[in-house]
C-alpha cells in the first residue's frame, strides 16, 4: 500500500505542475519540478510536415528521442498523462512563422488548428536525476538557473525538408566525474543518452562558452571541463534553418511534465 500511495503522490505532483502551467501560476523553467518524472520537449507542426519531421526524429535519435506523437488536431497525449492538454500545460511556448520567432505565450489555444501534430521529445532533465543520484554535480541546478545550450557545427541527418545544426546542452565536470557521467547517462538513450563531446568547445563550433544560444551561462570551476549532450532544443535550430510557415515549440527549459517515471527510461 505504501508503494501505491507513493506512486499516487508522485503522479499528483506531475499533474500539479501541468495544472499550474495551465492556470498561469507556473511560467518559468521546469528543472527539478516533480522529481522522478520524465519531462518532454515540444514541437508542433502542420500535418503536411509531420511525416518529414517523424522521419527526422527517427534519423536523429540522440537529439530527438521521440516519446509521443499526437493525432492531427488532438491536444491530448494519453500515453504521457491522462489529462494533458498540450495547448496549455507547458509554462511558456514559442511561436514561429517562416522560421522567425514571433511570440512567447503561456497558452496557445487561440492559435490552435485542426491540422497541428504534436511531437514530444525526451529531455535531459531525466538523466540529470540519475546524475544527482550518483553524486555527480549538475551546475545549473546548483545555481538555480536554466541549462546552457549551444548551436554547434555538427550537422543533423536530414529528412525531407528538415535538417540543420545539432544543439547541445552543457554541464561542467571534473575528469573522473565526466567518466562516471558517461556511464550513467548512456543507460538513458530515450532521453539523449551519453555525451556527444567533451572538452574544447571550439571543436564543435562554440566560440564563447560563456554566451550560450539558449538558457543561462554557468560557472566552470578550475579542474572542470565542459561536457556536452545532444539537446531537445535541436528542433528549434532546425526550424530556424528550414523556415516552415508555422510551428510551435516550448521555450527552452520550459517542459511538459509527464506522468512517466524516469527510472523506467533506463536500459538495464
Amino acid at each position: 500500500m505504501a508503494d501505491a500511495d507513493q506512486v499516487r503522490n508522485s503522479v499528483a505532483l506531475a499533474r500539479k505542475a501541468r495544472l499550474d502551467a495551465r492556470s498561469g501560476r507556473l511560467t518559468g523553467p521546469t528543472a527539478n519540478l516533480a522529481p522522478g518524472h520524465v519531462q518532454a520537449n515540444l514541437a508542433i507542426l502542420p500535418r503536411a510536415l509531420a511525416a518529414d519531421f517523424l522521419h527526422f526524429c527517427q534519423r536523429n535519435p540522440k537529439p530527438c528521442p521521440l516519446l509521443a506523437m499526437s493525432e492531427p488536431g488532438d491536444p491530448s497525449l494519453p500515453e504521457l498523462g491522462a489529462d494533458i492538454d498540450i495547448r496549455t500545460d507547458i509554462p511558456r511556448y514559442r511561436v514561429w512563422k517562416n522560421g522567425e520567432l514571433v511570440a512567447e505565450p503561456t497558452d496557445v489555444r487561440d492559435i490552435w488548428r485542426d491540422d497541428l501534430v504534436s511531437f514530444l521529445i525526451g529531455c535531459s532533465f531525466s538523466f540529470e536525476e540519475a546524475m544527482l543520484d550518483n553524486g555527480l554535480p549538475v551546475r545549473h541546478i546548483e545555481q538555480g538557473s536554466n541549462v546552457p545550450m549551444y548551436r554547434t557545427n555538427i550537422p543533423t541527418q536530414p529528412a525531407g525538408v528538415f535538417g540543420g545544426p545539432l544543439v547541445v546542452s552543457m554541464r561542467p565536470l571534473k575528469a573522473a566525474d565526466a567518466i562516471r557521467a558517461i556511464q550513467v547517462t548512456s543507460r538513458f538513450p530515450s532521453v539523449h543518452g551519453a555525451p556527444v563531446h567533451i572538452g574544447d568547445p571550439s571543436l564543435i563550433g562554440i566560440s564563447d562558452i560563456n554566451r550560450p544560444d539558449y538558457g543561462d551561462p554557468v560557472e566552470i570551476r578550475p579542474g572542470e571541463m565542459p561536457v556536452f549532450w545532444a539537446c531537445g532544443v535541436t528542433p528549434q535550430s532546425v526550424v530556424a534553418a528550414v523556415r516552415p510557415d508555422f510551428c510551435i515549440t516550448h521555450a527552452p527549459g520550459h517542459m511538459l511534465v509527464t506522468d512517466l517515471i524516469n527510472s523506467r527510461m533506463a536500459m538495464l
